[in-house]
């Protein structure tokens, strides 16, 4: 497996509780990157020799602000293209946004900002227009997430790494408690791949502040913190993972059959079933389906 970009969760925290969330953020939870912990992963990123980008998100990382300017200022110095993906709450005004952007400007190529009717009632908020035109005059790059609501059909399928523009809900984490009552359901069966992610060469990974690198939030494949980075990667074959490989076989629906999994009969999409499986999975494989985090499992 070659990476070519590390997607670090600064934080599990947030100053939201979207129902849509991935890693079920919220000011509840817990989870949070040190400086030395950046370093090191910075460090082995390197040693990985295929690493091109580093992203900085949460949760929301901005709630760990000195942290994330200074994991950004190590990131550039070490020679990798920088990101930030933020919801900007910290944009109260154009002023303050530029306050808050200034001292990331030069290093930062991408600032992603979540905006949609998850955050704010409206689908593009004040607080993502202030960010917008604090970042053009600061000449920062500058993207938009917005997720549709699970009444609207006109979405794009979302494919990886959300893209740019109004992308749709994919019903894991929080979004499969919350959402799957507004959706319209499939059975079970159809459910024979995965749609979303290129499990056996992913390109870009998770990594939490626990030190696992998620090849799907929820799915480890090792801890940093444990075994190197580069290690990680070479070891890694998708279809003797207990639970990628049968993903790669069969999807979700495989999960099922091959363990023998209750079920519902319908499901609103492949990461509904999906998440639903790993649920009923996390005991047999407890060092592969976690942590708690992005389980919903909030001390």
């Amino acid at each position: 497996m070659k990476l070519t970009g590390l997607h670090l969760l600064l934080t599990y925290q947030c100053t939201f509780e979207c129902d849509h969330c991935f890693v079920f953020g919220s000011p509840k939870q817990t989870g949070v990157m040190t400086v030395a912990q950046i370093r090191d992963i910075l460090r082995q990123a390197q040693e990985a020799g295929t690493i091109e980008r580093i992203y900085f998100e949460g949760g929301e990382p901005f709630l760990y602000y000195a942290v994330m300017v200074k994991g950004v200022q190590e990131a550039v110095k070490a020679g990798f293209s920088a990101g930030v993906v933020s919801n900007a709450y910290w944009a109260t005004s154009q002023e303050d946004a530029l306050e808050w952007l200034r001292p990331l400007a030069g290093l930062v190529a991408d600032l992603t900002i979540s905006s949609d009717l998850y955050h704010y009632d409206e689908r593009n908020s004040q607080h993502a227009q202030d960010a917008a035109r604090a970042a053009e005059q600061l000449g920062i790059p500058l993207g938009t997430i917005c997720v549709a609501l699970p009444e609207e059909t006109n979405a794009i399928l979302t494919v990886g790494q959300i893209p740019t523009g109004e992308s749709a809900v994919m019903y894991r984490g929080r979004a499969a408690c919350k959402l799957v009552s507004r959706a319209e359901l499939q059975p079970w069966q159809r459910f024979d791949e995965c749609p979303h992610e290129d499990l056996r060469e992913p390109g870009r990974c998770h990594l939490d502040p626990l030190g696992n690198l998620h090849v799907c939030q929820g799915v480890s494949l090792g801890n940093v913190f444990k075994t190197p980075l580069k290690e990680i990667c070479a070891r890694y074959e998708a279809e003797a993972h207990p639970i990628c490989g049968l993903l790669l076989n069969g999807g979700p629906a495989a999960l099922v059959t091959e363990y023998a999994l209750p079920h519902e009969e319908c499901y609103a999409d492949a990461c509904h079933l999906c998440y639903g499986a790993r649920l009923s999975l996390r005991e047999r494989f407890p060092e592969v389906l976690l942590p708690d985090q992005m389980y919903g499992v909030v001390e």
